[in-house]
């Protein structure tokens, strides 16, 4: 891309390779990679291009690390070139080559960093995807923050994003929802019935007794009078209610959640249901597929481990032979009652997606980490043209003062999501969950989310965008050109020291950086790129006080100020390119 200068060097190392190596094979070129060096001290980038094409070319990777030096001594960016180690190439770059990196940020704007390594490509990510049985908790949470972050990462890549949410809406889970929303309807009609003699008549138990569904009982009491109920408001026939009081009840924790994403800013563009893809016959069309090709068979599989024989019962079961895909056993695809397992559903569900994706991303809890291989083979089965992948997010534990915080006002046994955005607000949670690897545990500290400190990255990343806006303020008071279209023709030859160039290499590495973290499937890298990036201009901003040659606006020194303020435009344009990928606001003021 024009704007990404890694991607230039990269370009003129690969046509001095070619003048030093001619012919070589485009999947050896494709290896060859520019990165920033470990220790500044040995150049700006580094290459590995002589290693990868000392074999062919029949030559110590040391001697054509040095054939290479000498080809890159005339290109126009680079100061000098040296080989290092076993046969890296470590460059340095003319200071004029960083400034001008400049200009190229005034230019884009917040398009800076818009990338084409997913161009043509569609992805479908499918994420949060909570079970409509109660609210959205703080596991829910990461899982939103991280799928919603990485849908704008790869849109930012290229890609063509779609953002999913998977309601299951089918299942024995749903139905147990229906009645606990039932005794609620009872509860609203004013029954004798205690919640110990209904849980006695419920078949699968009263599984869902959080106060949340309160509402939604007396609403169904609203609308249907007792019509639902048996005499004297007990326990009616479930075949007159149930599929009213599920319907009902699935649309209203729905709503809820919606409401939840929409405080936390997530909008999917999807909501596939899996009722709806089991009433439209996909699942058993899935699975004659299977058939057809020869991967299913009735058969009995071993025990599963830590069994018994007393424990354990053998039964002939349809099952799918995922070990011929990379499962370490084959699966269950209809119970013994002859319906679909949920397994069989999953099969129909992501054969849908890849209709409608290249590449098919689901973002799970780590307790779902058992599931991908069986997900990863059936999707090698059925969908072979589409690439499946699993992002996990590890579990999160919520604390205050040091002590771990568990109750929940409306679920009674976890923390809502709700409560975290009540309590600390969605850029501090959605900027949070992103500081650590999705599938690295993580503690949500809430006075650490609320402090305005350095340990605080969401206060340290927008104190510097208002520091930012700060400076263009008052130069605009004074007079003085702030418009990034001006700025971009300033003279920057002025910005000479090491934190003015520190800071310009650190904003022409967010396109490397986009397109690694996109790669990778990792947005956190985008938080700790700005938290880094935030670490440079406060940097600078400090050692202004100390040497008034480095202050941003400077009397009487009208060229000098400018180019200053074109490098305080870049920052903050690029601050809010990456927050704009985290799903976080850019803060103009502090207050």
């Amino acid at each position: 891309m024009a704007d990404d200068i890694y991607a230039l060097i990269r370009t003129h190392v690969l046509e001095a390779l070619a003048r030093v190596v001619p012919d070589l094979p485009a999947e050896l070129t494709a290896r060859v990679e520019v990165t920033p060096t470990r220790d500044p001290l040995h150049g700006d980038m580094a290459t590995n291009a002589a290693m990868i094409a000392a074999k062919p070319a029949g030559k110590p990777p040391r001697d054509l690390a040095q054939a290479l030096s000498a080809a890159l001594a005339g290109v126009t960016e680079i100061e000098r070139a040296e080989p290092a180690g076993p046969g890296f190439v470590n460059m340095h770059l003319r200071a004029e080559a960083w400034r001008m990196r400049i200009p190229a940020i005034l230019e884009a704007g917040i398009r800076y960093g818009d990338g084409s390594a997913g161009y043509g490509k569609r992805v479908n990510i499918e994420y949060v995807s909570a079970n409509p049985t109660g609210p959205m908790h703080i596991g829910h949470c990461r899982g939103a923050v991280v799928g919603d972050a990485l849908a704008n990462l790869m849109g930012k890549a290229g890609y063509t994003v779609t953002k999913e949410y998977y309601i299951n809406d089918a299942g024995a889970q749903v139905i147990a929802l229906a009645w606990a929303a039932y005794w609620r309807y009872l509860q609203a009609l004013g029954t004798t019935l205690t919640e110990d003699e209904y849980a006695a008549q419920v078949p699968c138990g009263l599984q869902y007794r959080g106060d949340y569904l309160v509402p939604v009982g007396e609403e169904l009491a609203r609308l249907h009078g007792d019509t639902l109920a048996g005499p004297g408001t007990t326990v009616a026939d479930s075949a007159l209610w149930l599929n009213t009081v599920r319907e009902f009840t699935v649309a209203q924790m729905m709503a809820s959640i919606r409401e939840d994403l929409d405080l936390l800013g997530v909008h999917p563009d999807v909501f596939s249901s899996e009722l709806a893809l089991l009433q439209s016959g996909a699942a058993d069309a899935a699975i004659e597929r299977l058939q057809q090709d020869g991967l299913i068979y009735e058969g009995v599989l071993e025990p599963p481990k830590g069994k018994t024989p007393d424990d354990w019962e053998p039964r002939e079961q349809t099952l799918f032979r995922s070990t011929s895909f990379g499962d370490d056993v084959d699966r269950p695809l209809r119970k013994s009652d002859g319906t679909n397992t949920y397994f069989a559903n999953d099969i129909a569900y992501h054969a849908d997606k890849a209709t409608r994706a290249d590449i098919v991303v689901d973002v799970l809890g780590a307790d779902h980490g058992g599931y991908v291989p069986r997900v990863k083979a059936a999707m090698r089965a059925i969908a072979p043209q589409a690439i499946y992948e699993a992002v996990l997010c590890q579990i999160v534990h919520v604390v205050r003062d040091g002590q771990p915080v568990r109750m929940s006002k409306r679920a009674g046994t976890y923390v809502t999501l709700r409560d975290l955005l009540e309590e600390v607000g969605r850029d501090a949670v959605r900027f949070t969950m992103l500081t650590r690897k999705s599938d690295a545990q993580m503690e949500f500290d809430l006075d650490q989310a609320l402090a305005q400190t350095r340990e605080n990255p969401v206060f340290y990343v927008q104190y510097a965008h208002a520091r930012c806006c700060s400076v263009l303020r008052m130069a605009a008071e004074q007079g003085l050109t702030t418009q990034p279209e001006a700025l971009r023709h300033a003279a920057l030859d002025s910005l000479t020291s090491d934190a003015e160039l520190t800071l310009i290499r650190r904003l022409a590495g967010w396109p490397r950086i986009v397109e690694a973290a996109a790669q990778a499937r990792e947005p956190h890298r985008i938080a700790f790129f700005l938290y880094e990036l935030a670490g440079d201009f406060h940097m600078l901003w400090n050692k202004g006080r100390d040497d008034a040659t480095l202050r941003f606006i400077q009397q009487d020194r009208t060229t000098e100020t400018t180019a200053r303020l074109a490098l305080v435009e870049a920052a903050a344009i690029v601050i809010r390119s990456g927050l704009a990928v985290m799903g976080v606001a850019p803060v103009n003021e502090m207050r």
